[in-house]
Parts: structure tokens; sequence; C-alpha cells
């Protein structure tokens, strides 16, 4: 996922959120708004660390310092939402629900890393193999060809 389309379910999530405590609602009946934006904050840290360590063939198309940025201003507002978060939920509903906030969010930040981020791992690792290995047969064959075209040219074959 792309950081705009994170922080853009973060968001959402956070004023669901924050409509649901302004009307007296109590966490446990915001589950579903908790999960998401928990999800959103840990995709969001997920991509900022692929974006730190990107593949050997995402780093060539050129698009990573622009989604660096994006990143970076997601992180920005990510930051903010959380504080105004934790302030709105300590006043409103007291210190101890901002406590089961981060408990939530920790784990579903372990579910994703658990099933979603390892599934994703491997797909990124048979792309960056097939990858390779089809530039490897490439290098083969052109090598190949050289030589081939090499030996004709001397008349050795």
């Amino acid at each position: 996922m792309d950081p705009v389309t994170i922080i853009s379910g973060a968001t959402l999530a956070f004023n669901t959120i924050k409509k649901g405590i302004a009307v007296g609602k109590d966490l446990q009946d915001m589950s579903g708004q908790l999960a998401q934006w928990a999800g959103a904050m840990s995709d969001l840290g997920r991509a900022e660390s692929k974006a730190k360590n990107p593949p050997w063939w995402k780093a060539l198309s050129g698009d990573v310092e622009q989604e660096a940025m994006q990143i970076f201003a997601a992180k920005k507002k990510a930051e903010e939402m959380r504080k105004e978060l934790k302030q709105f939920i300590s006043f409103s509903m007291g210190p101890s629900a901002w406590d089961e906030l981060m408990r939530i969010e920790a784990q579903v930040r372990k579910r994703k890393q658990e099933q979603e981020y390892r599934k994703e791992e491997i797909q990124e690792a048979i792309i960056t193999w097939g990858v390779g290995g089809l530039a490897a047969l490439l290098a083969l064959s052109i090598l190949a060809g050289g030589i081939y075209f090499i030996g004709l040219q001397q008349g050795k074959w």
C-alpha cells in the first residue's frame, strides 16, 4: 500500500473514533475503528521500514525518493493523530483507556506481522529471485551469443 492510502484510512478511522468518543461510546464499541486505525499505524511503520531498505529492483525505478517524502508526511500526520487521540481519550475516558488502545495496537501489529507482512515478504522474495534469475539468464544468453558470433566470424564453428 502506498502511504497516501494508508494515512487516508487512518484519518477516516481517527475521525470516526473522535466522533464516537464525543457522543459517549466506549472503546469496546469502537473496536472496528480502533483496529482499522491501529492497522494503518502498523502499515505506515512497515512502509517506512521498507522505504529505508528497498529491494534492488525497486530502487532502479526512481520512485523511492517520492515514496520516502510521502511516508515522512504521513508519519508526521500520524504522530499528530496519535497525540490528539491520546489527549482526547485520556481526558474523556482516563489514562487506562489509552493504555488499552496501545494494547490493541500492539496486538494488531503483531497479527499483521505474523500473517500479512510475512506473505508480503515471501512475494517480494519471489519477485526478487525471479527478476534476478531472468537478468542472469539474459546476461548468459548475451554472453553465449557473443561467443558464438565471434566464433562464427573467426570460422571456428
